[in-house]
């Protein structure tokens, strides 16, 4: 070979090198232009996996950014599920079913028994026969000793002739109500049972707005029914509630109640009872009430003796009053009586044969002080009240008109007072 030759030889070959470069990119375009189908999902799974295979992710610079943030505003399914699930595991052996049945005695009303007219045809003697029938109730309540011992609303139990407690196992036994105490709505029965499952109890004191809370029991006849929500607000007055016979702060809730959950565990997101359900707003949904479980804790045990617990009242209605309310009722021509324009406790009603009506006290009247210590709303003095003893006398500074007096009451048992029924 040539000098020349060997020149252009590498020439030659690096032009051939091209050429095939240039017809395989051109081959590969006629192609993917022919049939684009058929390459696009071989195509797409190349790219899904080099980005699977990339070291580099589009979540990991917002991870660095913030890397503390996402796991308190997502927490993870399994957990959220799981710590209701833990809680009702935990209680739900305990909670049972109690059934009860009431004779109900009616005396039938009839008006020509009372027409003057018809009077001579029945005579004097002619008494009209009682009519009895059975009203058959149905409520919750959970064990609290394992020989045992159970809590449930009074309301629940009242009256009944005979209890039946079912378990969650299906086991069925007799009840005995031991004690009931209808100004906190509170009962305690007993069946003859051994190593029961036991629900714990908890502290209703360390419970706070928002916190988790799980209502169990048996809503209309269903079994074993589990709702949740959260804790609305605290120390929310029987009187607020709307039933101000009792005596009584609850904790509001959202969690569904129903009828049938009365005397239910409340429970908190570690499984342990904090309140008895007890009451719903028929007006509202959402809206829920249970007793504290520190109150149950308080006055188990005279229950369970069958004991009776003091409730101490002095027989008024009051209002919470201040300089505003009462100068505004003074302007309104039709009020039915003057007002001192001051902060305190204004008695709306004062009932007859009541402790109050016996110390003096008077409609109108404007209570600013208990034992000494200054009150401003109706809630400071029922607590007050409460706090006192039964027939020991318990010092009021009223304001009467422009005069100011000292008053001396010795309140009564609460349980001593005919009252209506809670409805069942």
């Amino acid at each position: 070979m040539s000098s020349s030759e060997q020149r252009f030889f590498p020439l030659r070959q690096i032009s051939s090198y091209v050429l095939v470069v240039v017809l395989s990119v051109a081959l590969t375009l006629a192609v993917l232009w022919t049939f684009p189908l058929a390459w696009l999902p071989k195509v797409s799974a190349l790219l899904n996996q080099s980005m699977l295979l990339s070291p580099a992710t589009v979540e990991e610079p917002a991870a660095a950014i913030a890397p503390n943030i996402a796991p308190n505003i997502a927490p993870s399914q399994e957990t959220s599920r799981n710590f209701v699930a833990a809680a009702v595991n935990r209680v739900g052996p305990a909670v049972v079913r109690i059934d009860t049945d009431r004779t109900i005695t009616t005396h039938p009303a009839d008006p020509l028994f009372d027409d003057p007219f018809f009077s001579p045809f029945f005579g004097d003697g002619y008494s009209r026969a009682p009519q009895e029938y059975h009203q058959r109730g149905q409520g919750s309540g959970f064990i609290i000793d394992r020989n045992g011992i159970l809590l449930t609303n009074a309301h629940v139990v009242s009256g009944a002739d005979t209890v039946s407690v079912t378990l969650k196992d299906g086991r069925t036994f007799k009840g005995e109500v031991r004690g009931i105490d209808e100004p906190s709505d509170l009962a305690v029965v007993k069946i003859n049972g051994q190593n029961l499952p036991v629900a714990p109890l908890g502290n209703s004191s360390d419970v706070q707005v928002g916190d988790w809370a799980i209502a169990v029991g048996n809503p209309l006849g269903l079994d074993n029914t589990v709702t949740l929500g959260i804790i609305s607000t605290l120390n929310r007055s029987s009187a607020q509630v709307g039933i101000p016979d009792k005596r009584l702060d609850f904790i509001q809730t959202d969690t569904a109640i129903n009828p049938g959950n009365s005397g239910g565990p409340l429970l908190s997101d570690r499984g342990e009872v904090i309140g008895i359900n007890t009451a719903i707003r028929a007006d509202a949904q959402g809206i829920g009430f249970a007793i504290p479980i520190d109150k149950a804790k308080a006055i188990k045990d005279v229950l369970i003796r069958g004991g009776k617990v003091p409730h101490p009242y002095i027989g008024v209605r009051l209002l919470t009053l201040t300089p505003e309310l009462a100068q505004e009722s003074n302007n309104n021509p039709n009020s039915p009586f003057p007002v001192p324009e001051v902060n305190g406790v204004l008695v709306m009603q004062v009932m007859p044969n009541s402790p109050a009506a016996a110390a003096g006290l008077r409609r109108g009247d404007v209570i600013t002080a208990v034992e000494g210590k200054s009150v401003k709303t109706a809630e400071q003095l029922q607590r007050a009240v409460e706090q006192s003893r039964v027939n020991q006398p318990l010092q009021l500074q009223t304001q009467r008109g422009e005069q100011t007096q000292q008053l001396s009451i010795r309140p009564g048992d609460l349980q001593d007072v005919p009252r209506p029924k809670l409805e069942r």
